[in-house]
């Protein structure tokens, strides 16, 4: 396993993206990469300000002979998604990610990688490092916390920044360049519940669904993947009403932007039942293998004894819960009719939680590229809720990013990737979300396109980052800059 990245070429962004690999960097927590930024900033002798929201701009003046030229923004955000792999013990708030090559491809071992959107500020520190490019004069934006709240986008004040022209670095898919984007809202709902001694008679068993592929809950809504918690509630449903079980414990899922990867429940079953439910649980551990064999091969369903529980749920509000986590809307809603392939609203089950207040906290994302169609389904996800009993809120959402097809810095970005490639990008819009449509809010002028290298995986340990797209995307960004 080859660990160290100095190999790989272009050598100065791959480089700076393992040095930004050292440095933890979770959502809220950004303290320690805009210290390494400010660094930076004061080696290269280049300017740096940031905002109360955390939000770091570095100017630097244009090369000799471009200083006429219109002044680029190169956007990127700070946050990493911390995830990882049950079995591996990683303190995101203090270990490093370890990257390392594989193949064609740089993984990290058993966590995230980063590279949304490490690589994104690697891009930038690189252009801004290396005095031999022709640009015109650059600010290279870092925002704080996009991934579980676009904050530092939302806090973002008019005239933080200069240019008219933005080139955001936060997109997944080499040879594709996007022009908008889903808007997005949660919808989360809290399921309060009573303790309730557990019953003479009863036995416990744990059920856990893990080894799943998860992934961007946006990006990867279309791909057929299985939701952990879908998955469990599905045979919670089904062990509730032909045996009476009673709910001890439940946990799925992580965070609001991910497709849940893992979920597990405890359930008390009466003795006499446990061998008939053990024997039905195997008959849908291999239905379910069967549906998700293509999708899903690393599918794990198990059983298993554990220690006994003091409580489990009173019954009404288990039936509730399970009742709600069965029947939530899941994934695609509809696909778009205005860029054919391209999925229009889709919402997430994205995780379940127990609080230390008795209830059970439901959390899920809804996406949409038109903004009446994000807030029906969400408005569909709180009914559905408070039909269960649950006290149900939405959170304040974010704006989608509307195209605009007629894009002077679009046009320039694709006659700059054909002239390199010999062949023509993709022009499209993403279902995943992008800070864009709150800068629009902010600047109404800007001229924006959004591109980056091929990232698979992102938001699950299986995240990687292939090699030869990094080449390619760092080629384009230089040329881009050169004709803008």
């Amino acid at each position: 396993m080859e660990r160290k990245l100095n190999n790989l070429q272009p050598n100065s962004i791959w480089n700076y993206f393992e040095a930004i690999c050292q440095v933890p960097r979770p959502s809220k927590h950004e303290e320690k990469i805009i210290a390494f930024l400010e660094a930076f900033a004061a080696e290269k002798g280049l300017k740096i300000k940031k905002d109360e929201a955390g939000n770091v701009l570095i100017s630097k003046p244009a090369s000799a002979g471009f200083e006429d030229r219109q002044a680029v923004v190169l956007q990127s955000h700070l946050d990493m998604v911390c995830e990882k792999n049950s079995n591996v013990e990683h303190d995101f708030m203090t270990d490093p990610i370890k990257p390392y090559i594989d193949g064609e491809w740089v993984k990290a071992e058993g966590t995230t990688l980063g590279a949304d959107c490490g690589i994104g500020i690697a891009a930038s520190l690189a252009v801004l490092a290396d005095t031999n490019l022709q640009h015109g004069p650059i600010e290279c934006l870092f925002t704080v916390d996009e991934e579980t709240g676009l904050t530092g986008a939302f806090a973002l004040q008019p005239g933080f920044f200069d240019g008219k022209v933005l080139l955001n670095l936060d997109s997944e898919d080499e040879g594709e360049i996007f022009i908008g984007c889903a808007g997005g809202i949660d919808t989360l709902a809290n399921f309060p519940y009573k303790k309730e001694k557990v019953p003479a008679g009863f036995f416990p068993i744990k059920l856990s669904i893990s080894g799943l592929k998860g992934g961007h809950s946006g990006d990867d809504i279309n791909k057929g993947r299985g939701n952990a918690i879908r998955i469990l509630a599905r045979f919670l449903w089904l062990a509730y009403h032909h045996y009476g079980i009673r709910l001890a414990k439940i946990s799925g899922g992580n965070l609001r932007n991910a497709i849940p990867r893992e979920a597990c429940a405890i359930v008390m079953v009466q003795n006499g039942y446990k061998e008939n439910l053990v024997a039905d649980f195997n008959i849908f551990k291999h239905d379910i293998a069967v549906e998700y064999a293509l999708n899903e091969p690393a599918l794990k369903i198990d059983h298993g004894s554990t220690n006994p529980t003091e409580f489990v749920f009173d019954d009404a509000s288990a039936i509730n819960l399970i009742n709600a986590l069965f029947l939530c809307p899941n994934g695609v809603q509809s696909m778009s009719s205005r860029m054919p392939g391209m999925v229009e609203t889709s919402t997430n089950l994205a995780s379940v939680k127990m609080d230390v207040d008795n209830a059970v906290v439901v959390t899920t994302s809804q996406r949409s590229e038109i903004e009446s169609g994000k807030i029906m389904v969400a408005d569909q996800v709180m009914a559905l809720f408070e039909i269960a009993g649950a006290k149900v809120r939405h959170s304040d959402g974010y704006p989608g990013w509307t195209p605009n097809p007629d894009s002077p810095v679009l046009k320039i970005a694709v006659d700059t990737y054909k002239k390199l490639f010999g062949n023509a990008p993709k022009v499209r819009s993403i279902h995943a979300g992008l800070e864009c449509g709150l800068f629009l809010e902010k600047y109404p002028q800007l001229d924006m396109v959004s591109f980056g290298p091929t990232i698979l995986g992102a938001h699950s340990p299986d995240e990687r980052l292939n090699i030869a797209s990094v080449k390619k995307f760092w080629e384009h960004l230089v040329l881009l800059l050169s004709n803008l």
